[in-house]
């Protein structure tokens, strides 16, 4: 099959991506490789998935309208709009930025699916959408109309677009709801990579609401097995597994999903696993929450379980060590890699080993 998909040098795309390149399918993916962070991680990302034969890669803007329609060229069975301004707290102090990318970058890309009319619109939104909802476990069926963050209101802009998309032209799309996804090739400004690291360097980890907030953690690989099997799974009326439960619209083919498993740890447990995965104590500085930030995050995972039979379930144990095996791997590739650059010029600066593969779930 052909698959477009936004966002293929960020984290979770770029996982995606290499799964169904490995699977033998085509995949053509669009990034605007931002500098929110070190644009070289996204360029290792990028240069892994340069090496498979079916792979298309295109810089650009969501908000280039004509590229994506470039990228479109190929007429994709299956869309998977990962691109996005992230981060929560960045929001605060950047708002326009998610403005551009994450309302009218998607809205462009709504357009081109309006134009192309794949089989399925798959659209990553976030368990952020919940906002101020005390309501335990977060079902999709709960309202979701009071966000804290700038970002968590363009994520919710973005499904109601998508919705009336799907009235009024018919595309089937699946809007689903991300939590705290974590694993090699993550990102640096999350949890994980930051405590790796400071934990590493002797430096301290800072640990925001005592401790005491939990988080629905999300190992990547199970990430990607949810998106595709909910790829296989366009939203109608032949599959709707009960008003109780499912978020299918009645007036258009649209469906909210979580993708979690329904296994909250609070924070000051995190920190443990690390520390275990690392082999060393962490040197622990204690911070209120932060503006913006949630007490917990918790998944209802029954609406992906009815419609695919898979629920996220790797233990935060082993994901953990799998980001610490990769990030001692990728720190000490990187770092050959610099002194290699420094003693041998432009003509030294290949880079392999742990770059070889994303992570050994793959």
């Amino acid at each position: 099959m052909r698959y477009l998909i936004t966002g293929t040098a960020g984290f979770v795309g770029f996982h995606l991506a290499h799964r169904l390149l490995e699977a033998g399918h085509a995949v053509t993916g669009f990034d605007g490789m931002t500098p929110y962070y070190d644009v070289t991680l996204k360029e290792q990302r990028n240069a892994i998935l340069a090496r498979f034969p079916g792979f298309t890669g295109i810089t650009a803007m969501l908000e280039d309208r004509e590229a994506l329609e470039r990228a479109a060229a190929d007429t994709p069975d299956v869309i998977v709009h990962l691109a996005a301004q992230a981060g929560v707290r960045y929001s605060i102090e950047a708002p326009e930025a998610y403005l551009s990318s994450n309302i009218v970058g998607s809205w462009n890309v709504l357009e081109l699916a309006k134009t192309v009319r794949p089989r399925h619109l798959l659209l990553a939104s976030s368990s952020s959408v919940y906002g101020a909802n005390d309501h335990i476990p977060f079902g999709e069926t709960d309202r979701a109309d009071e966000p804290l963050t700038i970002y968590a209101a363009s994520k919710k802009s973005m499904e109601v677009m998508a919705h009336s998309y799907a009235h009024l032209h018919k595309v089937p799309t699946t809007a689903f709801r991300f939590f705290t996804v974590y694993g090699p090739w993550g990102r640096p400004d999350m949890a994980l990579f930051k405590f790796t690291d400071a934990i590493l360097n002797g430096k301290p980890v800072e640990i925001y609401g005592e401790g005491r907030m939990s988080r629905d953690f999300t190992y990547i690989d199970d990430l990607v097995e949810a998106i595709l099997c909910l790829a296989d799974v366009p939203p109608s009326e032949e599959n709707r597994v009960g008003d109780a439960l499912d978020t299918l619209s009645r007036n258009a083919p649209f469906r909210v999903v979580n993708i979690g498993g329904g296994q909250p740890t609070e924070l000051i447990r995190f920190v443990d696993t690390v520390e275990q995965a690392v082999g060393r104590p962490a040197l622990r500085r204690f911070l209120p929450m932060q503006q913006g930030d949630v007490p917990r995050t918790y998944a209802d995972h029954r609406l992906l379980t009815a419609l695919t039979g898979f629920t996220p379930a790797t233990p935060l144990e082993h994901g953990v060590g799998e980001f610490v095996r990769w990030y001692r791997a990728w720190r000490g590739d990187v770092a050959a890699a610099k002194e290699s650059r420094c003693q041998e010029g432009p003509a030294g600066t290949s880079i392999g080993g742990v770059f070889d593969k994303p992570s050994s779930g793959e």
